[in-house]
C-alpha cells in the first residue's frame, strides 16, 4: 500500500455501516474530553464523519490543551469543534458547554514512576470535577487492562468479571478513576461504561511499532513478557463512540482489544520478514502477562475489519515508507507497573 498521513487518517476515520446507524441513535451532542492525545483526534473525526453520513444534526466537540499541531489540523480540516483548555485549571468546568454524551479520554500514564501525584490528580481528581459538573450525563470512560492481574498465557485473558488487582500507581489511579465514575452512576444518575483498552494500533505508535523499531535498530526482542493484545485503532475508535449506547447505571464494563492472544515471537518474526531484517531474541518467556478477553466486545460490535497479520504488514510498510511516529512507546512489556 502507498502510505501517506492522509491515507492512514482516512482509514482510521471512515465509519462502518454499523457506526453510521448507531450515531443516529445517540441522543444529543458528543463531547470528547482529553481529545488531543494519541486516539482523540481520529476518534473525534470519525464521529464527525459518521454524523455527516447519517445526515443528523449533532455537534462533535473536542476538548484538550492541544499541544500537537497535527491533531489540531486534522480536527479543523474536518470541522470538529475544538475547545482549548486545561481541564484541571480553576473554573475550567464552567467553560464547557452543557452536553449529555461525554467520552472521557483525559488521563496520565508516563512519568508516574518518578512523579505520581500529577497522575493521581488527572486520573482521580479530574473525574470528580467532571462528574459533579455533568450530573446525569452519559459517559464512556477510557480505562485500561492494566487494572487486571497478570494471568496465564493459556487463560484467554481476563474477562470483565475478573476483580481488579492493579500493579503500580498508574494502574491504581486508573482504578481510582473508575471508582469515581462508579460513584457518579450511583449518586448522580449518570450512565457509565468503562472502556478497558489493551492496546490500539495506529501505525504511528503501538505495540507493533515498538517491536518494529527495535528490529530496525538491530536490538534483540525481549520475550520475558511473551504475549500481548492489540487492535486496529479504527475499530477501537468506533467501539468507544458506539458504546455511548451501552452506558448503564450501575456502571457497565467492556474489554476492548483484538480477539487474539498475540505471541511476541510470532509478531516479531513476521515483522522481521516484512522489514527484511533478521530478528534475535533475549530473555525467558514468563507464563503470565496482562491479557484481556474481548469476547463481550466482539459479540456486541463484531470483529475488527483489520486482522493481526494485516496490521503487522501495514506496520512494516509504514516504517519502510518513512511514516511519521509519535514517539510514545506503550511499555507493554513492563511487569512492575512503573511507567
Amino acid at each position: 500500500m502507498n502510505w501517506t498521513e492522509e491515507r492512514l487518517d482516512s482509514l482510521l476515520t471512515t465509519p462502518s455501516a454499523g457506526m453510521v446507524e448507531d450515531i443516529a441513535k445517540i441522543d444529543g451532542d458528543i463531547m470528547i474530553l482529553g481529545a488531543g492525545g494519541k486516539m482523540g483526534p481520529t476518534l473525534a473525526t470519525l464521529a464527525k464523519n459518521a454524523v455527516r453520513a447519517a445526515g443528523v444534526d449533532k455537534k462533535i466537540i473536542a476538548v484538550s490543551r492541544f499541544s500537537d499541531p497535527f491533531a489540531v489540523k486534522l480536527l479543523h480540516d474536518n470541522d470538529v469543534e475544538t475547545i482549548s483548555l486545561d481541564l484541571l485549571d480553576q473554573g475550567a468546568m464552567d467553560k464547557l458547554p452543557d452536553v449529555n454524551n461525554i467520552i472521557f479520554m483525559a488521563g496520565r500514564k508516563f512519568g508516574t514512576g518518578d512523579d505520581a501525584s500529577p497522575t493521581w490528580a488527572m486520573n482521580t481528581s479530574l473525574p470528580t470535577l467532571v462528574t459533579r459538573r455533568f450530573k446525569g450525563a452519559n459517559f464512556v470512560v477510557f480505562s485500561t487492562g492494566n487494572i487486571y492481574p497478570m494471568v496465564p498465557i493459556s487463560s484467554g485473558g481476563c474477562t470483565e468479571e475478573v476483580p481488579p488487582a492493579p500493579i503500580g500507581e498508574y494502574a491504581m489511579s486508573s482504578l481510582g478513576r473508575e471508582r469515581v465514575f462508579e460513584y457518579a452512576a450511583r449518586e448522580y444518575d449518570a450512565k457509565v461504561l468503562f472502556y478497558r483498552l489493551n492496546y490500539a494500533v495506529d501505525l504511528r505508535y503501538g505495540v507493533l511499532y515498538d517491536l518494529a523499531r527495535q528490529i530496525l535498530a538491530g536490538d534483540a526482542i525481549n520475550v520475558t513478557t511473551p504475549a500481548f493484545n492489540c487492535v486496529w485503532q479504527g475499530y477501537a475508535n468506533e467501539v468507544a463512540i458506539r458504546s455511548l449506547l451501552c452506558a448503564e447505571s450501575p456502571a457497565a464494563r467492556l474489554n476492548v482489544t483484538g480477539p487474539e492472544t498475540v505471541s511476541v515471537r510470532y509478531a516479531a518474526t513476521l515483522l522481521g520478514k516484512y522489514l527484511g531484517k533478521e530478528v534475535t531474541f533475549t530473555g525467558t518467556e514468563n507464563d503470565r502477562a496482562l491479557l484481556n478477553n474481548s469476547a463481550r466486545c466482539m459479540e456486541r460490535f463484531g470483529y475488527p475489519s483489520v486482522s493481526i497479520r494485516k496490521l503487522i504488514q501495514w506496520q512494516a510498510e509504514w516504517l519502510l515508507s518513512g511514516g511519521r511516529t509519535l514517539n510514545k512507546p506503550t511499555h507493554f512489556e513492563e511487569r512492575a507497573g512503573k511507567f
